[in-house]
């Protein structure tokens, strides 16, 4: 994981719509919130926030709401994902949306930033090396 390279605009412009998705949070539970902002091979941007449920087994993560958003829009090849939490330190996405998110980039750059922006830089490969994969 890296945290050192200078954000571009197109990084700009991503933490700024996962902040703002993640002003749309619905977390009465953990009161953690989180914004996704997903950016496709051909440059569309989609959006999501977490929504969790008193059933907390049916939570959906942002990066995954993200992801359904993209997918029900036609698009599945993804290049980025900045992720925005509420809180001091960046949160990497979870194993269940790590497996998601190989089902369509395996080689996607994950961009994690905290509400004092501090920034942690990682590819989908280095957080879930040996995917589960299934090819019939």
């Amino acid at each position: 994981m890296d945290s050192s390279h200078p954000l571009s605009e197109k990084d700009k412009e991503l933490i700024e719509l996962a902040r703002a998705a993640s002003q749309n949070a619905y977390a009465p539970y953990s009161r953690f919130e989180v914004g996704a902002a997903l950016l496709t091979v051909d440059e569309r941007i989609f959006t999501g926030c977490n929504v969790e449920n008193t059933s907390l087994g049916l939570t959906v993560c942002a990066e995954r709401t993200a992801t359904y958003a993209a997918v029900c829009h036609g698009s599945t090849q993804f290049q980025k994902l900045v992720i925005v939490v509420n809180q001091q330190n960046p949160s990497l996405p979870c194993g269940a949306c790590r497996q998601v998110l190989h089902e369509f980039s395996p080689e996607l750059e994950i961009l994690a930033i905290g509400n004092t922006g501090k920034i942690l830089r990682a590819k989908l490969t280095e957080l879930l090396p040996n995917a589960f994969q299934y090819k019939p």
